[in-house]
């Protein structure tokens, strides 16, 4: 912006005509200097206060000032400028001016008779509260306020989501979700949740649940559907206003996400319609009676019309549906949930998750006829744009290989964007149900993805699992070290570079670097953040290398493939654990993989393997490689105790799994190798191999026994997850290598 757009800009701010509010915080005792005899240097900070997501920002801003030793006081602008130190406007732009888009913003530094004067600009209420969040950011991190670094920022997505998986219908039932009943009803939880989204520009919050809608409302043609009694409805009803205000006063797009033809338990015993609804069971004949089809119409518009502050909803074309061909899904979702939108009183957005069965049943199949069928069914839509078209990125591993081999289903043709799309975008979700109790971060992977995956047509992402709700945290075995409430806290990286990268992948690794000095003192991000870096490329190699479809199929942290392919497999054996033979057999999801069968016997004919194809014994040295960088890093630092305890014990987890796998895939080359040569040798080095893997296994359990329990895991049914349980299952394999024959 020129300077005449930067006087016009200043003086709009003043001249508008709109109500800034000014903060004032009560003087204490503290000062700038530690001296009760000198006062603390003020700011005027200035900002409209009818906008919800800036009053958020000024109000994180207003902490950092006065963490930093300011005091911030209220004047009216014209004669408290010359009295404050400095002054701190926070404003939306002009709206004939262009320069900054939905949720941009930029921040001006400048001095006027001795004032520093700072500009925080957004295109809209939410690109103003990441600017005032981002000053707030460099003075947690030290930057002095007169060195406030000037900048412009844009969102790389306009789409940035969270899924949550709601503890209330939910999708499956197991301990480990139900357990997160309570915490997901406290308002406490959601305002630190929904906190921490604003602060890493996470700009959509997604519920999902089987069928929410009466604990929503009660259907007004319908009231035996909903079970509540009137005080029991207006409570769930007043918690669900608040959440979805608190949402929208942080810049948060809310979307209820059901899957299709579900009702109520209620309403299925009472009608005698959609018999697995009434246990909630996700699998089921689709109901294409017209009264399921009624009702399900009037709750989409009555839940719309009574929930003001909702953006919109998400619809499902698979379970439940079964039986159904792709065209009469199509049919019964324009029907009942496309009507009912459009029957609502206001319009609404919508997430139109892609068909997962190009068949009649409900376990997953794409075919170009359904992704023509389903493309061409989305163009009709006459709804807000851009709509929201789903896909799962490597079906339930997203974290594996930014290279997109199959969604869920199987592959996927080119169908939805070519042509470009002109009122839809692809989303892509990012389901993680690989890793829950380990903390993780790497940002290259993250970024690669962004690069390989962020065409035109790619309106954004979303990040969360099926299998776990990050809401109490039943992992951590209780400590007077635990400085957090909540699960999600725990993975705060995590959720921070997501959140950070989606918005501006450029984002520089120096700024989670200052995020661990923030937490543990100067310079220890410049250790940690690349430790994590190094170990976290585990659970994605060895997704990348075990090809995995749904969720049960791959947990990467605790080596566990609870119900991989076992048909006409006999190396498949009955326990979850991957064992050795597993490991040489199962074929890699990413095409630039070589898994251990096809290396040894491509070796063994003397095929030549292009360079740049990724074989188990490259893969063993990267992963002994990073393992040991990471606890080279770590091994030197000298930290007082506390919560960083955690965060090392985890970097130290995944090394000891790293090195595991490395030690297990050089074991499994030699074994398969003794199979095809008969060579003694060959067999005594995977024994000596797979027993270093044991050890460093032992290592493992002995670094995570004292830090997490036995915890319930969705993917083990009944059987509770340590790493100290599949020790059998480890020394298992050494007995295999021992007792091998020849193929």
């Amino acid at each position: 912006m020129n300077q005449l757009g930067i006087k016009r800009l200043t003086l709009s701010i003043f001249l508008l005509g709109t109500l800034f509010a000014s903060i004032e915080a009560a003087d204490d005792d503290r000062s700038a200097e530690g001296s009760e005899d000198q006062p603390r240097p003020r700011v005027l900070l200035q900002f409209d206060a009818t906008a919800a997501p800036v009053a958020f920002g000024a109000k994180r801003l207003q902490a950092a000032l006065e963490q930093a030793g300011f005091s911030v006081q209220s004047a009216k602008p014209a004669a408290a400028a010359s009295a404050a130190t400095a002054r701190i406007a926070i404003a939306v732009q002009p709206a004939d001016d262009a320069q900054h888009p939905a949720e941009g913003f930029a921040i001006r530094r400048s001095a006027n008779d001795g004032t520093l004067a700072i500009e925080i600009v957004g295109g809209d209420a939410a690109g103003a509260m990441y600017g005032a969040l981002e000053v707030a950011e460099q003075l947690r991190h030290g930057t002095p306020l007169n060195e406030i670094q000037p900048q412009t920022a844009a969102p790389r997505f306009a789409f940035r989501a969270v899924k949550f998986n709601l503890p209330w219908m939910s999708y499956r039932r197991h301990e480990s979700l139900q357990l997160h009943d309570q915490t997901c009803r406290d308002l406490d939880f959601w305002r630190e949740f929904l906190d921490m989204m604003a602060e890493n520009r996470f700009n959509t919050l997604t519920l999902w649940s089987l069928h929410p809608f009466t604990w929503m409302i009660r259907p007004t043609n319908f009231p035996e559907a909903c079970g509540f009694s009137d005080d029991e409805l207006a409570e769930w009803q007043e918690f669900w206003r608040t959440l979805f205000r608190m949402a929208k006063d942080r810049g948060i797009d809310t979307y209820m996400v059901n899957w299709n033809i579900f009702v109520s338990p209620e309403f299925s015993q009472a009608h005698g319609v959609s018999p697995h609804s009434a246990k909630m069971h996700y699998w089921g004949e689709g109901d294409m009676s017209e009264l399921v089809e009624r009702y399900t119409r009037e709750c989409v518009a009555q839940v719309i019309d009574e929930y003001p502050d909702l953006t919109g909803l998400g619809i499902t074309l698979g379970e439940g549906m079964g039986g159904m061909t792709p065209e009469q899904r199509r049919d019964w979702i324009d029907r009942a949930f496309i009507a009912g939108m459009k029957a609502a009183k206001r319009p609404a957005r919508l997430i139109y998750r892609a068909p997962l069965s190009a068949g009649t049943g409900s376990g997953g199949s794409t075919s170009v006829a359904t992704e023509k069928l389903t493309r061409e069914a989305i163009e009709r839509l006459d709804l807000p744009e851009p709509i929201w078209v789903e896909f799962k990125f490597n079906w339930s591993h997203a974290h594996s290989s930014p290279r997109l081999s199959i969604v869920h289903g199987g592959r996927l043709d080119d169908t939805y964007w070519n042509p470009p799309p002109t009122n839809y975008q692809l989303t892509w979700m990012m389901r993680n149900e690989d890793f829950f109790l380990l903390r993780w971060g790497e940002p290259g992977f993250i970024r690669r993805h962004i690069e390989t995956n962020g065409q035109d047509y790619v309106g954004g992402y979303f990040v969360g699992s099926e299998c776990y709700i990050p809401a109490k945290d039943y992992l951590q075995r209780p400590d007077p070290r635990i400085d957090w409430r909540y699960a999600f806290q725990r993975q705060w990286l995590y959720y921070k570079l997501w959140g950070r990268l989606l918005y501006d992948p450029a984002t520089p690794d120096a700024v989670f670097a200052r995020a661990f000095d923030a937490r543990y003192g100067t310079g220890t991000g410049d250790v940690l953040l690349p430790a994590f870096e190094a170990v976290s490329r585990m659970p994605l190699r060895l997704a990348s290398l075990h090809r995995s479809t749904w969720d049960f199929t791959l947990y990467s942290e605790g080596f566990l493939a609870p119900q991989g392919p076992r048909g006409g497999k006999p190396w498949r054996d009955e326990s979850p654990f991957i064992s050795v033979d597993e490991l040489i057999h199962q074929p890699p999801l990413d095409a630039d993989y070589v898994s251990i069968a096809d290396y040894v016997r491509w070796t063994s004919e003397g095929t030549e393997i292009p360079a740049e194809r990724i074989t188990p014994p490259a893969l063993a040295e990267a992963l002994q490689r990073d393992a040991e960088n990471a606890l080279e890093q770590i091994d030197g630092l000298d930290l007082p105790t506390g919560s960083v305890d955690f965060e090392l014990a985890d970097i130290r987890a995944w090394a000891y799994l790293s090195l595991y796998f490395a030690e297990k895939l050089r074991g499994g080359v030699a074994l398969q190798t003794f199979r095809l040569t008969q060579r003694p040798s060959d067999r005594s080095e995977a024994v000596a191999r797979l027993r270093r893997a044991a050890e460093h296994w032992d290592s493992l359990i002995q670094v995570t026994r004292s830090m997490y329990d036995e915890v319930p895991l969705i993917h083990t049914g009944s059987t509770p997850f340590s790493w100290d349980r599949y020790r059998d299952r480890v020394l298992h394999d050494i007995t295999i290598a021992e007792m091998a024959d020849p193929d």
